[in-house]
């Protein structure tokens, strides 16, 4: 475990999406002064085009059973929601074997019940934010739930009562007449439900306003810095960058999303971290879209996004810098056109595909590193955004304390 004797000073977190964010926002909180380092900028990667759901209720594994059944076609369906490409790679196929043993429903109540501390204080941590100078928003649901058959739905029940039976609270009720409270759905939704707990947010807007919060702090952010390597020296650890001279610190956190592995491989992470990319772009509807809207069976997230609708999908096991597939757009216009009505599905606007990190276990990779005063916070998988503050919470605890809280225990890097 990382100790010192006395508290960090500096930090240098390198990342500017909503996790390496929010720990720079909480270690500022213990008196930490911090510089934001970043490839891009502001939520360039994950953190900007995604659906913006905070759904800790829905924050579970993504490989279960059920990977046995829909998995296979990923693999000859280039329309299916999971999209792998074919090629030979064999990491990404080392990946694929590993995350799929993780398919079970052993292992799926194993991965639930290490990630439900975390989710259960999840939502907590975003009032805390915007209590406190982040000037940006969070709404609750209800969020809808639809499916054309009846008997798709049983999985995605059952999944909840599990969420439920590890200690989460996932309200989900039946809802009659649900054109009437929702117009933009086709009558081809047949089976809807409301489930109620969970809120919602602008993605892209709300990471800028923490960035502004923190550089309102006295942090900075420093973007177009591509991180190249890390030294540990008489002035602490030198954060080495292609464009910029040396950056020093006590700590350093690397919170780079699905580019994790490039600087934390060499600190002992050996864990997996695959780009799991999504998809996403918004139309014009005839009315408001007022709630978000889910459809598990085609694993396709809506939301309300200033005044039209985002529909954000897919999860495509491709590396993360490699250009937009617009198949990709092609498969998700194709999986929603029979399931809406009343709105535009011809003019899309903020087309964007973002890598998500993701392990093969399921479980983040937060904490200490082998390299000592540096530190990981990544590996959320589709969970980056509702987890995001609760892990800068926890992590910024750590790094100051010396003490690993109990709720990221589980999300050892060295694991």
């Amino acid at each position: 475990m990382y100790s010192r004797a006395h508290a960090p000073r500096t930090a240098v977190v390198v990342g500017a999406g909503m996790v390496g964010l929010a720990t720079a926002w909480h270690l500022q909180e213990r008196g930490v002064e911090v510089t934001v380092l970043d490839r891009s900028g502001v939520a360039a990667g994950a953190s900007w085009g995604n659906a913006g759901w905070l759904t800790p209720g829905m924050a579970m594994p993504l490989s279960d059973p059920s990977l046995w059944t829909y998995g296979p076609k990923a693999l000859v369906d280039p329309a299916a929601p999971l999209h792998v490409p074919a090629r030979l790679d064999p990491q990404l196929w080392q990946f694929l074997a590993r995350f799929a043993l993780h398919g079970t429903q052993k292992a799926w109540d194993r991965t639930m019940a290490a990630l439900t501390p975390i989710d259960r204080m999840a939502l907590e941590c975003f009032d805390e934010l915007t209590d406190n100078g982040v000037e940006a928003w969070t709404r609750k649901g209800p969020f809808i739930v639809g499916f054309e058959d009846e008997k798709d739905s049983h999985h995605f029940v059952h999944e909840l009562a599990n969420v439920e039976k590890a200690g989460q609270s996932a309200p989900l009720t039946r809802l009659d007449d649900a054109q009437m409270k929702v117009p933009q759905l086709s009558g081809a939704v047949s089976t809807v439900f409301e489930l109620e707990g969970q809120r919602f947010l602008e993605p892209g807007p709300f990471v800028e306003a923490l960035a502004e919060a923190v550089v309102e702090r006295g942090g900075k952010i420093v973007p177009g810095a591509e991180v190249r390597s890390l030294r540990h020296g008489h002035t602490g650890i030198s954060v080495e960058t292609y464009a910029q001279e040396p950056f020093h610190a006590d700590v350093v956190v690397l919170a780079t999303g699905a580019w994790l592995p490039e600087l934390a491989k060499p600190l002992g992470v050996r864990t997996m971290v695959q780009a799991g990319r999504g998809y996403s772009f918004s139309v014009e509807t005839d009315q408001p879209a007022e709630f978000p809207i889910y459809f598990p069976a085609r694993r396709v997230a809506c939301t309300p996004y200033q005044g039209r609708l985002r529909i954000a999908g897919t999860m495509e096991f491709r590396g993360p810098d490699e250009p937009l597939q617009t198949g990709r757009i092609d498969a998700i216009l194709a999986s929603v056109r029979p399931l809406f009505t009343n709105m535009d599905l011809e003019h899309l606007e903020d087309i964007w595909v973002g890598p998500r990190p993701v392990t093969p276990d399921g479980l983040p990779l937060v904490g200490a590193t082998r390299s000592p005063g540096v530190f990981v916070a990544g590996g959320h998988g589709m969970w980056g955004i509702v987890l995001g503050p609760a892990t800068g919470k926890l992590l910024a605890e750590q790094i100051v304390t010396g003490r690993v809280p109990d709720e990221i225990r589980p999300f050892d890097p060295l694991r």
